[in-house]
């Protein structure tokens, strides 16, 4: 039996499970629609399991950043050739006005 899990449910179990800090808000929402769009179009169900999520895939804030992890990564598109790859933008409050901050990738570590 599975059970079906919103976008709330999903965002709320990270912090439940105590690894909020594994993906900010807006990552855990990309995470999100990403697995739910796999799971259509592989016609297949994902168990909802935080730690096993948080063992596979990493949040980074730039290419750069997984650059220093990933020394054999020269760019983006050769980072999509090694693993799947995960865009998603932020927004933060900055002089009273919401900004987006893009740039930010989830990998499938590899």
């Amino acid at each position: 039996m599975k059970e079906n899990v919103t976008e709330t449910m999903f965002i709320d179990g990270f912090r439940e499970a105590n690894r909020e800090n594994n993906f900010s808000y807006y990552g855990r929402k990309a995470l999100y629609e990403y697995l739910t769009d796999l799971e259509e179009d592989a016609g297949i169900e994902i168990e909802f399991d935080v730690i096993g999520l948080c063992c596979e895939y990493s949040e980074y804030e730039s290419i750069e950043e997984v650059k220093q992890n990933y020394t054999n990564i020269l760019d983006l598109e050769d980072l999509r050739d090694h693993t799947e790859v995960i865009e998603f933008s932020e927004w933060d409050m900055k002089d009273g006005k919401f900004q987006s901050t893009e740039g930010r990738l989830i990998i499938l570590d590899f």
